[in-house]
């Protein structure tokens, strides 16, 4: 559980804005992987939730790559890794 929550702290650094699309993605990537019942999902699987996250953010009209951009901040920071196949993730 510690390893889990310290695997987040680096969320506390972003800006506000950042931090509330970081929090959103994660917790489209945490419903999918819940779903899903296993770690590896695709992109698709978090497009899906294109539709809440457009209405938490009325005014950005470019969700799918702000999706995009969220997922690589979080494979940067390791709380995502690529898949073995294009255009899947693993959550770590």
């Amino acid at each position: 559980m510690l390893a889990q929550w310290r695997s987040t702290l680096f969320v506390r650094d972003a800006g506000l804005t950042a931090r509330g699309w970081l929090l959103a993605v994660m917790t489209a990537v945490e419903q999918v992987v819940a779903l899903g019942g296993r770690p590896e999902f695709t992109l698709d699987d978090v497009y899906a939730h294109e539709a809440r996250l457009a209405a938490l953010y009325p005014g950005n009209h470019n969700v799918r790559p702000k999706i995009r951009q969220q997922l690589q901040v979080l494979r940067d920071r390791g709380w995502l890794a690529f898949g073995d196949r294009r255009g899947t993730y693993r959550r770590t």
